[in-house]
């Protein structure tokens, strides 16, 4: 089974329900695909043992070939390429290594080089095995990297992914063909405006999906008259309380200060189980 935890906005508590949830579990992978700033292992602390580079294909123009047709400017959607007289400039940094231009070009001029994106890390903690990636600073491509990792997934296991946070096309990287998605927000106005916006990227890929609120006796009951609205299952609640803030803070699991988080947790993952495999039948 693969879930993947996400958040309309940063800072909800996402991290903190992906790594306790893992850790509850008897066994269970934990894949940070928030690449441009992951944090799962300040909290899980593995033991790192593993470590890969990952690069992806740009293009390269021979201008001893190029006859400047043209072609390859007009079919790249991403901008990579434009033409200034009869040369052809190209912006590797836009480049998603869709090869149209190679597939269009007559004469041959058209290659590819790569360039590193970043690098992925693995290890792992008693039952928990751990992987995440780190984008290169300054690079923009974030979901080759993202479905690198997730490439370390296991159909026989159980798969937590914390996802970045907001709507883009990492979220959607990290989120789609998975069997559930947790969706992790908090009772503010910004919550709630937030909450929608990943609501509705998630029924546009038909993820089953429910909720977590985090600090849940601050705001408002909002978030909840919306989750009943559009049927969506709470299904678990952290009051906001100092001994878990100063857990959190010491990046500490509170679900192992606090043993009785762990069946809470378990409890959420049956429910989970219980849903996805009802929509199976």
């Amino acid at each position: 089974m693969i879930i993947s935890i996400a958040s309309g906005k940063g800072g909800t508590g996402k991290t903190t329900i992906a790594a306790n949830l893992a850790f509850s579990l008897p066994r269970a992978r934990i894949l940070d695909c928030d690449v441009e700033e992951p944090n799962v292992h300040l909290f899980i602390k593995p033991e790192l043992d593993y470590r890969e580079e990952v690069g992806t294909a740009v293009l390269l123009i021979d201008e001893e070939l190029c006859d400047g047709c043209r072609k390859c400017v007009d079919i790249c959607r991403f901008r990579a390429l434009t033409m200034i007289g009869s040369k052809i400039l190209t912006f590797p940094e836009m480049c998603h290594s869709c090869g149209g231009c190679l597939e269009v070009c007559p004469r041959g001029a058209v290659g590819e080089t790569s360039r590193q994106l970043g690098i992925i890390e693995g290890g792992r903690r008693d039952n928990i095995i751990f992987f995440h990636g780190l984008l290169r600073v300054g690079e923009s491509m974030a979901p080759p990297l993202i479905k690198k990792v997730r490439s370390f997934c296991r159909s026989d296991e159980i798969n937590i992914i914390d996802a970045p946070p907001g709507t883009s096309c990492p979220v959607i990287m990290a989120t789609k063909d998975t069997d559930f998605v947790i969706l992790v927000t908090e009772p503010t106005p910004f919550g709630l405006h937030d909450l929608k916006l990943a609501v509705e990227a998630m029924k546009l890929l038909g993820v089953p999906m429910g909720l977590v609120i985090n600090r849940a006796d601050m705001g408002d009951d909002k978030v909840l008259r919306y989750a009943e609205a559009e049927q969506i299952p709470l299904l678990l609640s952290i009051p906001f309380k100092r001994e878990i803030a100063a857990v959190y803070s010491r990046g500490e699991l509170f679900a192992q200060a606090f043993p009785e988080w762990q069946e809470r947790f378990r409890g959420m993952f049956a429910e989970i189980t219980a849903i996805v495999e009802g929509g199976r039948k």
